[in-house]
């Protein structure tokens, strides 16, 4: 009989390049101390817990998608062939979802991950981060390299994705650069919950096809942004926090001017700024903003004050976790 096995991945924030990982640009970006958690234990059957609910898998049809909470375990059953398996799949998250910070991403990279192991297979964090990437794309939504990619890897990474384009087939093109910043770099960052909800899917999906159709200001504007990204890198590493908040304004200025941000995020990003942030955008699709300030924790109040849904704290801590246990 075999053990037991829990796997956990973080949540992300978008500092600067974001959503340029679609499109073969640059992106910094910082995991979050909040995580997603999947733990799988053997069973008489196939049991998906979603704590308030269970579902039992007991035919291939019962892996068709259903857009409800247990979508993200079936493609990853599907995906990982392990649909045969006999156990217990249960999980939990304290990564807010619909905010833009990869919390179904983090998800589906522990599921995957967890059932992979319990089958007695490890890949790469590579590997793993564009098996996920293509589980994702492929079966539940439009989506981009960053967040497999960083729920697996954690911590503060410049990340290059030129050469990698969604359109891709998968498997065809290379691996991102996966370059950490420096353990000494901290960035006096909060991430602040708007509730401004929106589908990741349903934000980049005009955009995306605007930029196939090669419209010149899509295009041209992909590309300043991915840009920025590798400014930002060299602020970071040069300490210049105040360039990168202005990066970060810059980032957010492009995205708003293609319509990627929504009323409730502008009005906290605005709100940010007015209280002495040097920069202040989406945190990823929508939902969330971060925001540069050399006081986070009075940032922090008056954003409370203004009536966010929630507070973060963006943290270079560890990328997936996994942990066997003999039965």
């Amino acid at each position: 009989m075999k053990g037991t096995v829990t796997a956990s991945s973080p949540g992300r924030v978008g500092f600067v390049g974001n959503p340029t990982d679609m499109y073969g640009g640059s992106v910094i970006s910082c995991s979050t101390k909040e995580r997603a958690r999947v733990t799988i234990q053997p069973a008489d059957c196939l049991i998906l817990d979603a704590g308030a609910e269970q579902r039992v898998i007991a035919s291939p049809d019962d892996l068709v998608t259903r857009e409800d909470i247990f979508d993200i375990a079936r493609v990853a059953l599907a995906g990982t062939e392990s649909a045969d398996l006999r156990v217990r799949i249960s999980w939990s998250t304290d990564i807010p979802f619909r905010a833009g910070l990869s919390g179904s991403t983090a998800l589906l990279v522990s599921m995957v991950a967890g059932l992979l192991a319990f089958r007695g297979i490890r890949h790469s964090p590579y590997h793993q981060a564009e098996l996920v990437r293509g589980i994702e794309y492929r079966n539940l939504t439009f989506c981009g390299y960053q967040d497999a990619y960083m729920c697996t890897f954690g911590g503060l990474h410049y990340m290059d994705f030129r050469g990698k384009e969604f359109h891709l087939e998968y498997g065809t093109d290379p691996y991102a650069t996966m370059e950490p910043m420096p353990a000494s770099v901290i960035l006096p960052a909060v991430v602040v919950i708007t509730g401004g909800q929106r589908v990741s899917g349903g934000v980049h999906t005009p955009l995306r096809e605007r930029w196939l159709a090669g419209e010149s200001e899509v295009v041209e504007a992909y590309n300043a942004i991915a840009a920025l990204a590798r400014d930002g890198k060299k602020a970071i590493l040069e300490n210049r926090l105040d360039t990168l908040g202005k990066l970060m304004n810059e980032n957010q200025a492009i995205t708003h001017s293609l319509g990627g941000s929504n009323p409730e995020d502008d009005r906290f990003i605005e709100l940010a700024r007015q209280a002495g942030a040097s920069g202040a955008k989406l945190a990823g699709s929508s939902g969330a903003i971060v925001a540069l300030h050399e006081s986070p924790r009075e940032l922090a109040r008056v954003m409370t004050e203004a009536g966010a849904a929630g507070i973060l704290e963006p943290a270079p801590g560890p990328g997936l976790e996994i942990e066997q246990k003999d039965p």
